[in-house]
């Protein structure tokens, strides 16, 4: 994910699809419509029509109606629009079952709408018994992988970052004979066996970089780290295949190798980076320690904390974990249009919900309650935007990440104190 792309956005486009993949039909009935940014949505609705009639034809009652009732309901919900949005628009519609066992005639009609981060490139409908999400995969697939290769003369570590994502792949050990030589044996003899070990070690891992980056991952360029001189013998050697020895973006020294060391090249090597997200990360929660760590630093964290400084229009960048696992609820009296709200996660998500439903307006004693529950960073993100905030989510992934989290996920840098 480039830094150019809304973490929030990225954030939903993920959770959507996780959710979308989910979904099994009774049959070949769940619609998947991706309609392209210029497409004018007169010419959709008249390809859908024509698909409602060819739906007709469909052999299996209960197929057929379910098709066509998610027709009418896609070409309904396409009138509400007056054009096609900026990016496009995917729409999923289907009958659903509640469950994967439950009987048959108990399917839903559900309607998905998805605005797309980025644009949608081609037109697509089908018919299936899933959802056809790989236009959508496609757009959450990291742009830009590099590779890291940390080395010296005891290990070699290979790694890849994508995103706001370190994975380290693979770990090469040298073998290769410590500069002492063994007694009674010559210095010229110990000096051919200690360069044919290097030479070894060398070809070793540009087999696995060749593996790593060439085969597994298409990386867009490399990185080279480590202490002392070895990983210029590495590179002036040329043991590294050709596509990758002319794709070397940086060198930088390094105190560590290995896995250690990937994670240091990295940091060493952030002007390379900057355009990748983890490198923008690591600003904002660097600057967040920072801030948090001074008596009069502007920074604050906990959910009640950074709730009061958006209510107060105080917080210029808010800071959540991607997988804080939290859920907003709105308990609201349709008598009177009192509200409560609670903050839980998915442990406790059934007995606040149910709490909320059963205790009576505490204003005018009614009942008739009506609950809205919310992802928390969907709703602390529509709150940001009330307040003029930006909203940050964060990888639980990397270093700067795992740190985060240890002040509970949520935090805020703030305008002024």
């Amino acid at each position: 994910m480039c830094s150019k792309v809304d973490s929030v956005a990225f954030y939903r486009m993920k959770k959507t699809l996780t959710e979308l993949s989910t979904k099994k039909g009774r049959g070949t009935e769940l619609v998947s419509l991706y309609i392209p940014p210029k497409k004018p949505l007169h010419e959709v609705i008249s390809t859908l029509k024509d698909e409602y009639g060819t739906a007709s034809n469909i052999k299996s009652d209960s197929t057929r109606t379910h098709v066509q009732d998610a027709l009418v309901k896609i070409m309904q919900r396409l009138k509400l629009y007056d054009k096609t949005p900026e990016n496009g628009l995917a729409i999923f519609c289907g009958a659903l079952p509640p469950s994967p066992n439950a009987p048959f005639g108990s399917e839903v009609l559900q309607l998905y709408e998805v605005f797309p981060h980025k644009p949608i490139q081609n037109y697509l409908y089908r018919c299936d018994d899933h959802f056809h999400l790989e236009p959508l995969r496609e757009m959450i697939k990291e742009e830009k992988i590099i590779g890291i290769i940390s080395i010296d003369n005891t290990e070699a570590g290979l790694g890849i970052v994508s995103g706001n994502r370190i994975e380290v792949v693979d770990v090469v050990t040298s073998g290769v004979s410590g500069k002492h030589r063994a007694g009674g044996q010559s210095a010229r003899r110990f000096e051919r066996l200690r360069e044919a070990e290097i030479n070894d070690y060398f070809n070793r891992v540009a087999r696995h970089a060749t593996k790593v980056f060439l085969e597994q991952h298409n990386i867009k360029g490399l990185i080279i780290g480590g202490p002392g001189p070895t990983k210029d013998y590495f590179l002036k050697g040329e043991y590294l295949d050709y596509r990758l020895q002319n794709n070397v973006l940086a060198v930088v020294d390094t105190s560590y190798s290995g896995r250690e060391g990937i994670r240091e090249t990295i940091e060493r090597a952030r002007n390379v980076l900057q355009d990748l997200r983890i490198i923008e990360e690591k600003e904002i929660v660097k600057k967040f320690l920072n801030e948090v760590s001074s008596e009069k630093g502007l920074a604050i964290y906990g959910i009640k904390e950074v709730m009061d400084s958006l209510k107060k229009a105080n917080a210029h960048t808010v800071l959540v974990s991607e997988d804080i696992g939290l859920i907003y609820l709105q308990s609201l009296c349709k008598k009177c249009g009192y509200m409560r709200e609670a903050i839980t996660n998915q442990e406790n998500f059934i007995p606040e919900k149910q709490k909320l439903i059963s205790e009576p307006c505490p204003l005018c004693g009614s009942v008739d309650i009506e609950i809205v529950e919310k992802d928390f960073i969907d709703f602390l993100a529509d709150k940001a935007v009330e307040s003029g905030a930006k909203v940050e989510v964060i990888s639980s992934k990397s270093e700067e990440g795992i740190m985060f989290k240890s002040f509970g996920g949520v935090g805020a840098l703030l305008r002024y104190r």
